[in-house]
């Protein structure tokens, strides 16, 4: 039976569909088997892109990770019928990305769009946070001296730690900065 499978010389990203839920189970297995069976050189990463977001209000707020993709893990290996077949029959596994039976990698626009790896080497960028506000919305601070009062958000940090409100105190408007755990929108 001839194979079905393009195999490449060089490492590309593929992504495996699985059951919903099963993602983690997947990377988990992949890296026993890779290990197992000494195939470092072949399957070189396996990665669940995530993203932060809070959510909670108020004090109650708290970091979850979200999955981007769920239901896909991102593969990076040199394709070949042994590691298709690997990859392939992982619990949880239903097939790869691609048209028919034939995996197709992912081009390089699409990994750094994905933020997998920027410019050959996996990303070590903090995953950027969802935030429930943005510049412009009304916001009540929750925590500290203006407790309670309102403003609107003027500015929001890069790496969204702080945010910085604009309140309206005494008759005069004042900008205040804090985390943004202690500001929630109305």
């Amino acid at each position: 039976m001839a194979s079905t499978i393009e195999t490449t010389s060089e490492p590309l990203w593929y992504v495996a569909h699985t059951y919903s839920g099963y993602e983690n189970k997947v990377k988990e297995s992949l890296e026993k088997i890779i290990e197992n069976r000494k195939l470092e050189h072949l399957i070189l990463d396996v990665q669940i892109p995530v993203e932060t977001v809070v959510e909670g209000e108020g004090d109650k707020q708290k970091e979850v990770e979200s999955k981007l993709f769920p239901s896909y893990v991102m593969v990076k290996m040199i394709m070949s019928d042994e590691t298709w077949h690997v990859v392939r029959n992982i619990t949880g596994v239903t097939g790869f990305v691609g048209t028919g039976s034939k995996p197709t990698p992912l081009t390089d626009d699409e990994v750094r769009a994905m933020g997998v790896e920027v410019d050959g080497t996996q990303s070590a960028a903090a995953p950027e946070r969802k935030l429930s506000f943005a510049v412009g919305d009304i916001v009540t601070l929750n925590a500290g001296f203006l407790q309670g009062n309102t403003g609107t958000v003027t500015e929001i940090s890069p790496d969204q730690q702080k945010v910085t409100v604009t309140v309206s105190m005494f008759g005069r408007d004042t900008s205040v900065e804090l985390d943004v755990a202690n500001v929630k929108k109305q």
